[in-house]
């Protein structure tokens, strides 16, 4: 995604309603279908299901916790975070090394 918007062929506004919901605007050259794979109609429910459902849903479940437990636990988060993030890019790699050897 970052690369796209910050090729200018995408961005992402913010529009204003209550609540408030992101949309994607700009271009949907062949940029588009290559790195996503998908039809425009592909791109734009799955960008609707990411980022206004799943990555705002997030935040209000942290939100939520933050709320009750206070934000102390929030710098443990981030690192556990970061650590299972690194961790599944290692598997990928390692998987997708395993495939190159089979071949």
């Amino acid at each position: 995604m970052s690369k796209l918007t910050d090729s200018k062929d995408l961005r992402v506004e913010l529009k204003r309603s209550n609540p408030s919901y992101m949309v994607l605007k700009g271009t949907y050259g062949e940029k588009i279908h290559k790195t996503f794979r998908v039809t425009r109609q592909g791109v734009r429910w799955r960008f609707q299901r990411i980022f206004n459902h799943v990555y705002v849903e997030s935040f209000l479940t942290i939100l939520m916790i933050e709320k009750i437990f206070g934000t102390q636990l929030r710098d443990y988060a981030i690192r556990i975070s970061k650590e299972r993030y690194n961790l599944r890019q290692e598997a990928l790699q390692r998987s997708i090394d395993g495939q190159r050897r089979s071949e």
